[in-house]
């Protein structure tokens, strides 16, 4: 089964290290809002290479199976 990041928000400070080692073509992550967090959007395009998980400064990231995989931006 695919794994996909999940995003603590209450952990995530919107550094957007992990948009900037994430290797996926699209990117995994958007960095938006006000406070910044850390938003999954192309949760599929994942390679779980958990480039991510390593350095985040917050520990705010984790990969779980994809269907649990955000949060996701809200329209």
């Amino acid at each position: 089964m695919s794994r996909a990041p999940k995003v603590d928000h209450n952990l995530c400070k919107g550094h957007g290290i992990c948009y900037d080692v994430c290797p996926a073509d699209p990117k995994v992550y958007e960095i938006k809002g006000d406070p910044p967090r850390a938003w999954v959007v192309n949760p599929e395009a994942c390679i779980e290479c958990e480039s991510c998980v390593a350095n985040c400064p917050e520990g705010a990231i984790e990969l779980v199976d994809i269907e649990e995989a955000g949060p996701r931006p809200e329209s």
